[in-house]
């Protein structure tokens, strides 16, 4: 199995490569704790944030199609912990300070985040479908003031980085009449520094609101994220109503339907990105390790042997902004690799610089060969496993429900119109598309390239879009269209310029009866 093959790899390097740099320089006090087996090999996760009442845990009943052991849904805030939605062979709970000693799950490193997290933490085990391949992190709701940053009694936007770095999907869920971002929120936010290739957004509960409303909505939305979020891309809003109850407003049906498809399609690739993902990630833990170890060993080297350690101490913790240039040129990093400063310099107050160890290139090469042949060595293997792999999907749950039958996205429109019927599909306008073929003076009934194109390029659509729909209209290839292949032609231009994709080959359902093969309408 390749994701194991990976897997094995990527801990392989971890502990001989990066693991000596990280506790030679004491990277783990500094930004995160040393990765452990578990970090390798559990499944995909996707941790959902979001202010109080925005649907979170309503979006995982959603995912699931049944209640999870602790869930609790109401217009209050009532997630006061973070539960982790994992797969199990029996229903039940597992309280936080037992998962922390679960050598199994990758949790054990929470443990330093304290009692006050450890009881607000736990772990719901059912066995669903869609739990096989993936994990999914409610959050609790956040709220707006000052008020609960203070009674928290843990680190809420730390305990959030932990998770950040380690899942595959960050949603952040907003609902419709709850857009505004509260002081904690935006923190929250911004604990997901670096992380930004996993966040997307659902923009909950939007068919409470007509279209004029929900465009002014998502306006609003993207303005307020904007302040929040450091990134020139727009972010991936999805719109919708994620729960199992009928659309109070029904005017945009469709759109909820193409983006909650969107929505499941990201959500299914995970498990086949998962490898990826792992390799991302410790590739990103090994350039922060490395200049973790260019900072801590500039420290060491500028300090004084016997006296005025403090002072020089305090002098480097002002001077950091400079020193981080002076490193950036010497070493030729990219100042985005960089931790921040501000929180750099509060770390370091503690810290003893004479203990700290002066620069070991043998570690740094280390590292240096790691990122440099090994990693693409395991890229390699993942790209060629990946051709010869069956796609790996998640199912069950409401994945289940969009992919077949007639309530699967996109089931009967566009070129999938008529798929389950007798009749053609075409001929119930090709009185119309007969009138249009007789004024083109068809020859022993056909009309030639030169009199099609002359009606076909009316509808305005590039060259390009037309060739492919002569290709697929000439069902004989003779070079000339008969009525049932002009009716299709002019069947097919109306399928794009109702904006659907046009098929790669033609389906049989299509195909005008004239041309159909003997043994197609004995099947």
């Amino acid at each position: 199995d390749v994701v194991q093959t990976v897997t094995g790899g990527l801990r392989d390097l971890y502990l001989r490569k990066l693991l000596p740099l990280e506790e030679h320089y004491r990277f783990h006090e500094f930004h995160s704790p040393a990765l452990e087996e578990a970090d390798f090999e559990n499944k995909p996760m996707v941790l959902l944030v979001g202010q109080y009442s925005t649907g979170k845990t309503t979006f995982i009943r959603y995912l699931l199609e049944q209640d999870f052991p602790g869930m609790r849904i109401g217009p209050e805030p009532t997630t006061d912990s973070f539960i982790a939605v994992m797969y199990g062979e029996t229903e039940g709970n597992v309280p936080g300070n037992a998962l922390v000693v679960d050598p199994k799950k990758p949790f054990r490193k929470l443990g330093r985040f304290g009692n006050a997290f450890l009881n607000r933490f736990m772990c719901s085990q059912l066995p669903n479908e869609v739990l096989k391949s993936i994990s999914i992190i409610d959050s609790p709701g956040i709220l707006s003031g000052e008020k609960q940053r203070i009674s928290r009694g843990y680190d809420f936007c730390q305990v959030l980085q932990w998770f950040a770095e380690r899942v595959d999907r960050i949603i952040l869920l907003f609902d419709a009449h709850k857009l505004d971002i509260s002081d904690e929120f935006s923190e929250a936010i911004k604990a997901f520094r670096g992380q930004d290739d996993k966040i997307r957004v659902v923009l909950n509960k939007a068919d409470q609101v007509d279209t004029q409303q929900l465009m002014r909505v998502y306006g609003a939305l993207m303005w307020s994220l904007g302040k929040v979020i450091d990134t020139p891309e727009v972010l991936r809003v999805y719109i919708g109503s994620f729960w199992a109850h009928p659309l109070r407003n029904t005017e945009n049906r469709r759109l909820f339907e193409a983006e909650a498809q969107d929505l499941f399609q990201d959500i299914q690739s995970l498990p086949q990105k998962a490898a990826v993902r792992k390799l991302n990630d410790l590739i990103k833990r090994a350039r922060l390790a490395k200049v973790h170890a260019y900072i801590i060993s500039y420290l060491k080297k500028e300090m004084p042997s016997v006296f005025g350690k403090e002072n020089k101490k305090k002098d480097l913790i002002n001077k950091l902004p400079e020193i981080y240039v002076q490193l950036q040129r010497e070493y030729h990093i990219s100042a985005g690799d960089f931790p921040e400063v501000k929180k750099m310099q509060e770390q370091l107050e503690n810290c003893d610089f004479t203990k700290f160890h002066s620069l070991k290139p043998k570690l740094i090469e280390a590292v240096d060969n790691m990122l440099a042949n090994k990693i693409a060595s395991l890229m390699n293997l993942i790209s060629q496993e990946e051709s010869n792999m069956p796609t790996e999907m998640v199912h069950g749950g409401a994945f289940d429900g969009t992919t077949a039958g007639p309530f699967g996205h996109g089931y009967g429109e566009g070129a999938k119109e008529g798929a389950d019927e007798e009749e053609w599909v075409v001929a119930k306008d090709k009185p119309a598309y007969d009138e249009i073929f007789y004024t083109l003076s068809p020859i022993n009934g056909k009309i030639s390239g030169i009199s099609a194109k002359k009606e076909m390029v009316t509808s305005k659509l590039p060259n390009s879009v037309l060739g492919k729909i002569w290709k697929l209209a000439d069902c004989d290839g003779d070079g000339m269209l008969d009525d049932e292949e002009f009716a299709l032609a002019k069947h097919l231009i109306k399928i794009k310029l109702d904006g659907y994709e046009l098929p790669g080959t033609l389906p049989s359902h299509l195909v005008p009866p004239s041309h159909r093969k003997p043994f197609q309408t004995a099947e």
